[in-house]
């Protein structure tokens, strides 16, 4: 070195310099931030797979497709209504709805509203471009947690999926995601699908009724558990998964009478429409989105004829069939941009919009789930969908459900939420002066406030993704995500028994209804049901 470099250097080179390997040590045992980087609720709609004239194409044929061909097996009460605003007859004897009328249905449709959790501190808005991931699904199957083999699952199993993603943070809401198939009468099905969710969480929640008759039942359970009669109205804090019509272009007579149902009784209603490309809808995307688009408006047109402007959940959920097999396919490149095109059509006409993404076909958690998650995650929260359904836990192509997979999902999607978020550009977060600072100082970024504050703000920090260095990695055990996600499930269901009926309402339910999840259920560390 000259003597000017070493003029220039300080004298220092070669010194042990204040910070280096010190400050990242103590940077490394500092408190761990509060994790803000990417919280439900981010602003989508930056990934448009149509293009305006395409979006424009698709609404119009839709349009024409109610116009024109119509819709078939159509109750008697919503021909009445039907036809009093404007619907006629085509000369297939199906009932056409002209533009004017669907266009006036959009008009005076909720556009927003607030879904409640019985937890006020759950609430978000529905509608616009804020994206909010949460649950769906109906599994007939749990991958056992013990075994690793797929089983029937149970009211058990329903339970503790419930008080599972009552502790997920990136988890907005809990649909039921399997059908207890040990509850055989269909009373007693909803009754105890209603009482596990209730028991389970205080997150927003939703369900299906089998048939309309079980809504008042039910919505008489919620009453009680908000604290007495009517508080459900102020306070609809679960929602009716209803699929009010049946592709192609039919309506569901028994859909039907429970969306009626639903409406005396003030359930918001997510309106799901679940096409199948090339066997219930056309092979070719843009026909598959403009059939979808039609049928999802007819059953928006079916709600806001008896009450108009009644909370809706516009779900255009276009979904895919391997054409070479016939066999649903959950996960993949198309029906990720199917979905995202259908959250875009739902945002051009101003309607809250609902989505599926994440229905891996893989079995288990591993590359192909992870893959097949992730791109439709992403697809869907940058295209803005309001509720993205599906959107953990579920495999198998929407056949299983899975403790872990619920586990390694959510932190999936909280590096969905990260990104869909984006980067933010400031005179603050541009750094000229941290820069400077460094450049002139410690020649170093670790330590500094700067850093610290974007430590807190910028980043979000996994706990299952595995970032030790190969050797610490072994020395851990060399375990893969599925035993670290499958560890953490372990860990809270062990853990995690809420309480949150009361010992008054929950006597209350018992003595009116026959709930099969006894109060050992409840407090039990078990985890499910093992078949023999």
């Amino acid at each position: 070195m000259s003597g000017s470099e070493k003029k220039a250097d300080g004298g220092k080179r070669g010194a042990k310099r204040p910070g280096g390997r010190a400050v990242r040590v103590a940077a490394r045992s500092a408190p761990k931030p509060q994790i803000v980087a990417g919280p439900p609720g981010q602003r989508g709609g930056h990934y448009r797979p149509l293009s305006d004239r395409g979006v424009v194409d698709i609404i119009d044929t839709a349009m024409r497709i109610l116009a024109e061909i119509g819709m078939d097996r159509v109750p008697a009460p919503v021909i009445d209504k039907a036809i009093e605003g404007g619907a006629h007859w085509n000369r297939y004897r199906r009932l056409c709805f002209p533009r004017p009328l669907i266009e006036n249905i959009i008009d005076g449709a909720a556009k927003s509203f607030v879904y409640h959790g019985r937890d006020p501190r759950y609430d978000f808005e529905i509608g616009g471009d804020r994206v909010y991931f949460g649950t769906g699904g109906a599994a007939v199957q749990t991958l056992d947690i013990d075994t690793g083999r797929y089983r029937p699952s149970t009211l058990r199993d329903l339970y503790d999926f419930t008080r599972l993603v009552d502790t997920l943070d990136h988890v907005s809401w809990f649909t039921r995601c399997c059908i207890a198939t040990d509850v055989a009468d269909p009373f007693d099905l909803d009754i105890n699908t209603a009482y596990a969710l209730l028991a389970g969480t205080t997150k927003p929640i939703g369900m299906s009724f089998t048939v309309g008759a079980n809504v008042d039942p039910i919505v008489d359970l919620f009453d009680w558990a908000l604290g007495g009669e009517g508080a459900f109205k102020s306070r609809p804090f679960c929602k009716a998964h209803i699929s009010p019509v049946i592709s192609p272009l039919r309506f569901g007579e028994d859909a039907v009478d429970v969306t009626l149902a639903c409406i005396r009784r003030r359930v918001p209603i997510n309106a799901i429409i679940a096409a199948q490309s090339g066997a219930t809808a056309p092979a070719t995307p843009a026909g598959m989105l403009a059939q979808s688009t039609a049928e999802t408006l007819a059953a928006l047109t079916l709600v806001n004829l008896f009450e108009p402007g009644y909370p809706v959940i516009f779900s255009n959920w276009p979904l895919v069939v391997d054409l070479r097999t016939g066999a649903f396919a959950g996960g993949g490149g198309e029906i990720s941009a199917m979905n995202a095109a259908a959250a875009q059509v739902s945002n051009h006409l101003g309607l809250p919009s609902g989505i599926a993404c994440s229905m891996s076909d893989a079995k288990v958690v591993d590359a192909q789930m992870g893959a097949e998650k992730a791109i439709a995650a992403v697809a869907a929260g940058l295209a803005g969908g309001n509720m993205v359904y599906e959107s953990s836990g579920m495999m198998a192509g929407l056949l299983g459900a899975s403790f872990e997979a619920f586990v390694a999902d959510n932190e999936m999607l909280g590096h969905v939420y990260r990104l869909i978020r984006g980067i933010e550009v400031s005179e603050e977060t541009l750094g000229f002066d941290a820069i400077l600072e460094a450049a002139t100082g410690e020649g170093h970024f670790l330590g500094a406030a700067h850093t610290m504050a974007a430590m807190q703000r910028d980043y979000y920090y996994p706990a299952l993704a595995d970032r030790d260095t190969p050797s610490v990695w072994a020395e851990k055990g060399a375990l893969d995500i599925a035993s670290r996600a499958r560890s953490i499930a372990r860990e809270i269901l062990a853990n995690h028994h809420p309480h949150y009926l009361s010992a008054e309402v929950d006597r209350r339910i018992r003595d009116r209804f026959d709930i099969h999840l006894s109060s050992k259920d409840l407090r039990s560390a078990d985890i499910g049901h093992r078949s023999d």
